[in-house]
């Protein structure tokens, strides 16, 4: 390009001298150079104007003939033109793909611009959200879809976990809700019908729910004949005598699973509830830490720290059932001699409830599934417990309905830390701290 730029110089000097010399004779030197400079400026607007309309009337054919600099200049923007539309055609075609791909799908795909309004939308998107081409488009998403639970996820920008709620055009369907950020901050809504597998989930709490309630009164008479039974145990043949203390242990354990049965029944089904009530986490963990004495039987020691004077708002009777559920697993798995701490404290904005142990710890592959029902990391030390393999179940969804989250902390040999974090929301200042100066 430097020798092509170096020829049209020498060019344009020599019709400046070829200009001089015409007219030196004639004494008209200024004229001659003159007369050279406008041929020279006439040759570059004749080839300007030639690009001009071959950009603007006729892209798509062959760029005008011309040599030097010129030549070299159409050639490189008809490569670059030729290159540019090979890859609008490859963009074309992915975007139609893409189109196609989102067509055949049956959930909703919508695409949102940086604003949160709509670009676009497969037809599916048309039956389960209702939206129309006609009117929707270039829309707020949150102007179509009101609901107060997807505008307030939508507006958090934390999509970790999906959102279900029923479709704004048919309450009888049931949506899940999952947005992905991407691009420029833009944003892809994907809804997906779950209402099939919505009905299966509540059939099975419904019948998880009616089968533990059915089975208290059997469970109850059994128990009140076999503690009859077990105080005439002196009157009974050694061998029916511990026949009868074996089922009294397994009723007792049968109970136990059908109270946490209907426990976790009421809390996945519950939606209301005093969850506003001011708790005092002294007195709270005082509580828990003396029932859990009780089931250690002094095998462990068990300590309460309170480093937060802030107090907590929730269901008194819930959390008090979380809380004991991750003492008594700590007594029942530590082992002898381990140390048991309760705790409260600050978590930045908000605070959190903490029950650690020294004791074996669990493998970090098991911590991902800890909080599934009926789950245990040593089946046959949890059945030697006690245990029903709903505690931490129960655990979760307390939690859930006090918009808070379970962290587990956990290695073998290290201990475990089972830490309930409470976001800034349900904490609240203590009176007498707030009203000091």
């Amino acid at each position: 390009m430097g020798r092509l730029w170096r020829r049209e110089v020498w060019r344009l000097t020599l019709l400046v001298g070829i200009g001089a010399l015409l007219g030196w004779p004639f004494s008209l030197t200024s004229v001659g150079v003159g007369a050279g400079l406008t041929f020279g400026l006439a040759y570059h607007l004749r080839n300007l104007h030639a690009m001009h309309d071959w950009l603007t009337h006729r892209p798509q054919q062959e760029p005008p003939t011309a040599s030097g600099l010129w030549g070299e200049l159409f050639d490189r923007l008809y490569r670059y033109q030729k290159g540019q539309r090979i890859t609008q055609r490859r963009l074309r075609s992915t975007l139609q793909r893409i189109q196609e791909s989102s067509e055949a799908m049956r959930d909703s795909v919508v695409m949102l611009d940086r604003h949160g309004d709509l670009e676009w939308w497969n037809s599916s998107a048309e039956r389960m959200l209702g939206l129309k081409p006609a009117l929707d488009r270039g829309q707020h998403i949150t102007n179509l879809l009101r609901d107060p639970r997807f505008v307030g996820y939508f507006n958090e920008r934390d999509y970790r976990e999906p959102l279900s709620l029923p479709s704004p055009i048919d309450e009888n369907m049931i949506l899940q809700f999952q947005i992905t950020l991407y691009g420029d901050d833009e944003r892809l809504v994907m809804a997906r019908d779950i209402t099939r597998l919505h009905r299966l989930e509540q059939m099975r709490r419904d019948f998880v729910a009616n089968v533990s309630h059915e089975l208290r009164t059997p469970l109850t008479v059994l128990t009140g004949y076999l503690e009859t039974y077990g105080d005439m145990a002196d009157m009974l043949p050694e061998r029916l005598g511990k026949g009868v203390a074996q089922m009294q242990n397994q009723t007792r354990r049968m109970q136990n699973l059908v109270n946490d049965l209907l426990l976790l029944s009421r809390l996945e089904n519950d939606q209301g509830g005093d969850d506003h009530t001011r708790l005092d986490p002294t007195t709270l963990l005082q509580t828990v830490k003396r029932d859990a004495q009780a089931l250690s039987g002094g095998r462990q020691q068990i300590e309460v720290s309170i480093d937060d004077p802030r107090g907590l708002k929730g269901s008194e009777k819930e959390i008090h059932s979380a809380i004991s559920n991750l003492a008594f697993n700590a007594v029942r798995y530590a082992g002898d001699g381990a140390r048991i701490q309760l705790r409260w404290r600050a978590y930045g904005d908000g605070a959190c409830l903490e029950v650690e142990d020294d004791g074996d710890g669990i493998d970090p592959m098991h911590l991902p599934r800890l909080t599934e029902r009926f789950y245990r990391v040593d089946k046959g030390r949890s059945t030697a417990t006690g245990g029903t393999g709903l505690g931490l179940a129960i655990v979760k969804h307390v939690l859930l309905r006090h918009d808070a989250r379970l962290d587990i902390d956990s290695h073998p040999g290290e201990g475990a830390t089972f830490r309930c974090i409470f976001p800034s929301s349900r904490v609240q200042e203590n009176r007498q701290t707030a009203a000091s100066p």
